[in-house]
């Protein structure tokens, strides 16, 4: 059932001009930051050969690409996620739903697999563009493969956040706000910690951004991976339990 749910729920965001949409901005914005950082690092490249363990290729191109790709689908998931419960509150076909022989975690996680599949294909897109480079260059696979790690660890964790806010929320473009305010704020969060020179641990480990740019570096650790876990699950957990709220008041 979650994966009939899941393939529902995707087949019903590519019948939408939405989903197209998003996908050929994204990749016309994706493919031009891809073309000036190879335009950037051809530039350079004369001056970097003299400079002792200077960047490389993957620090040049392939990090600034992730890194940009994660700011941008902080902007678009929820623009995504916002429907998923909410719509289906605002056109009362939420009881249906609650009423068919479904439990709740069947609900909430085949409607997060379907939106986590199209966020995966923009991974993917993302991933695809530095690989082209292996034609004629090489790349650290390694600091690669960490980056499409930790961009596809982020995408769940927004996608896990959406999806909780459109089951509280009464209207999807309420939703939508509520997700990109409360995931702007965890993304800057660790921005103050530097203040008066003080530094709290307790807003460095809640940050998004600190986590997603160690996995991003190459350092793999599995500190950083168990919080994309546990911020993925806190939040699935959550949409469960309001949806069965839901139905106990029904």
């Amino acid at each position: 059932m979650i994966f009939s749910i899941a393939s529902r729920e995707l087949k019903t965001l590519f019948l939408s001009p939405l989903a197209w949409s998003i996908l050929a901005v994204l990749q016309f914005i994706l493919a031009y930051l891809f073309l000036t950082q190879i335009e950037t690092f051809t530039a350079f490249q004369a001056r970097l050969a003299n400079i002792d363990n200077a960047p490389g290729l993957t620090d040049i191109i392939v990090l600034p690409l992730f890194g940009n790709a994660s700011i941008i689908l902080l902007l678009v998931t929820p623009m995504l996620t916002m429907r998923l419960v909410s719509e289906e509150r605002r056109n009362k076909t939420l009881s249906l739903l609650l009423s068919a022989p479904l439990s709740g975690t069947e609900i909430i996680l085949g409607k997060f697999f379907g939106i986590l599949a199209m966020l995966m294909l923009i991974v993917m897109m993302v991933s695809v563009m530095p690989l082209s480079l292996l034609i004629g260059a090489e790349l650290d696979l390694g600091k690669f493969a960490c980056n499409v790690l930790a961009l596809s660890l982020l995408v769940a964790a927004f996608a896990a956040l959406g999806l909780y806010m459109s089951c509280v929320a009464s209207h999807p473009t309420i939703a939508a706000i509520a997700s990109f305010g409360l995931l702007l704020l965890l993304w800057i969060l660790d921005w103050t910690t530097g203040l008066n020179g003080q530094q709290s641990e307790i807003l460095q480990y809640i940050s998004l951004l600190k986590h997603f740019q160690s996995i991003q570096s190459g350092l793999l650790n599995t500190v950083d991976v168990c919080y994309f876990l546990l911020f993925t699950s806190t939040f699935l957990i959550l949409s469960i339990r309001r949806l069965e709220h839901d139905r106990l008041q029904k």
